[in-house]
């Protein structure tokens, strides 16, 4: 039994981790979507990452636009805002400032360029009540 855990142990030596944050697909685009801070919170600047691959030849896409929005289930506030293409390839961020802890309905929509049609990912996103003050 030992033996096996040391081996199981010494495969994973020198690997890189998993990738963070949540897998999404589209017809064209394989996805990873990440919050800092995690988990999101109310009334603080979450900023979020994209990294965007093609999904047939798993290269990073450049150049690309889009824009990620929501709103809590149970009120009419809603947020959003722009991709901005950060120095990674294929890397993207924006900052959304929830305003209520809860559950929010989130869609991103992205696509390569403007001659492309835009690709939709949904999901529910947890948001914490806000940190202590000091």
């Amino acid at each position: 039994m030992l033996a096996l855990a040391a081996a199981l142990g010494a495969g994973s030596c020198g690997q890189a981790p998993p990738p963070r944050g949540m897998p999404a697909y589209t017809d064209h685009y394989e996805m990873r979507i990440s919050t800092d801070p995690m988990p999101a919170r109310a009334r603080e600047r979450t900023t979020f990452k994209l990294v965007v691959r093609d999904k047939a030849t798993r290269q990073p896409i450049d150049g690309g636009e889009g824009l990620i929005y929501g709103n809590p289930q149970d009120t009419r506030v809603k947020a959003w805002d722009s991709f901005v293409q950060g120095k990674e390839p294929g890397t993207y961020y924006a900052n959304i400032h929830y305003v209520v802890a809860g559950d929010w309905a989130m869609a991103l929509e992205f696509r390569r360029d403007s001659t492309q049609k835009l690709e939709k990912v949904e999901w529910v996103q947890s948001v914490h009540n806000a940190s202590a003050e000091p």
